[in-house]
């Protein structure tokens, strides 16, 4: 069996097995990739099994659902809804470790055609191990042959699933080049992300990060991280990030809920470097924060 298949899930109003919850192949979910989502950790902390930045996650499937044009979903759906499904889920399941929580708004009507306005959504959530993306030491990166889809085109901004194909085709490619994971660039050349992850630099004690004007997502871990270096008093730039700064950079690092914080060691054969300092502090608060020990933590924790 799956390690999927031994959770129950919630879709279509109910929770239920695994195996029971499916979509149409006619449905616009299935033709033309018309679901958004997010995924957040649950975690077991002093204070019970918690959920990191709950509220935060809820905003972005609405604001990813109003990007694209998904208006059923705010009117279906209140925060307060939502938390009582992911207690009733996680109680649903006896979770008594670390998991994922993959909570998506589908359009599930048959054969719409291309629109979104108007047209019936199904949420689902479903639980699964955490198993981290890449290391947490010493990924290698390469420059992706496949530039990031622009805002013009299809927004990073909103977590669409059928926009993941851009992510495919350059991890793929990276890949089979050798690498763990790719890096980025937009249609001016400038660094956005990894295939599935925020990219943060380290020179001369600055914590560097592209801006979100760069054709990248606004990750939730992306902004905890500029939340906690700003906390221990680093200077932080949010600005336009040249590939070449990433090759002469002191320390880099990817962040994201299934990256964590996975520290950099080569890029385009070029190496970067040891696991630094500022990685490893930043990245142990991270840890703390997500299992509750750390001083952000009671405003960014749900008990579950």
């Amino acid at each position: 069996m799956n390690q999927l298949q031994q959770y129950k899930v919630y879709f279509d109003d109910k929770i239920m097995d695994f195996n029971d919850a499916s979509l149409s192949i006619a449905s616009s979910a299935v033709l033309y990739g018309l679901s958004v989502y997010t995924v957040f950790p649950v975690n077991k902390t002093k204070r019970g099994l918690t959920a990191f930045r709950l509220k935060d996650h809820f905003k972005r499937l609405q604001e990813s659902s109003k990007i694209i044009g998904i208006d059923s979903f705010e009117n279906d759906w209140t925060y307060g809804k939502f938390v009582t499904v992911v207690k009733k889920l996680v109680q649903a399941n006896g979770i008594d470790s670390d998991v994922f929580v993959r909570a998506s708004v589908h359009v599930n009507e048959l054969v719409p055609g291309t629109r979104t306005r108007g047209l019936k959504t199904t949420l689902s959530m479903f639980i699964y191990p955490v198993n981290a993306i890449v290391s947490s030491d010493g990924v290698r990166l390469k420059t992706s042959v496949w530039r990031r889809v622009p805002d013009y085109a299809i927004p990073a901004r909103a977590k669409v699933n059928g926009s993941y194909v851009n992510s495919v085709l350059a991890k793929q490619d990276a890949i089979d080049s050798g690498y763990d994971d790719c890096i980025f660039l937009d249609s001016s050349g400038h660094v956005c992300e990894s295939s599935v992850a925020n990219i943060f630099i380290v020179r001369d004690g600055v914590l560097i990060t592209p801006d979100t004007t760069g054709d990248l997502l606004e990750g939730i871990n992306r902004k905890t991280i500029i939340e906690l270096a700003e906390q221990e008093g680093l200077h932080v730039e949010q600005r336009p990030v040249d590939l070449t700064e990433l090759y002469i950079a002191d320390e880099v690092f990817l962040c994201g809920t299934s990256a964590f914080i996975a520290s950099v060691g080569e890029i385009d054969a070029r190496k970067i470097g040891n696991r630094g300092p500022i990685t490893d502090k930043l990245s142990k608060l991270h840890g703390d924060l997500l299992h509750g020990s750390q001083t952000l933590a009671k405003n960014y924790l749900t008990v579950l």
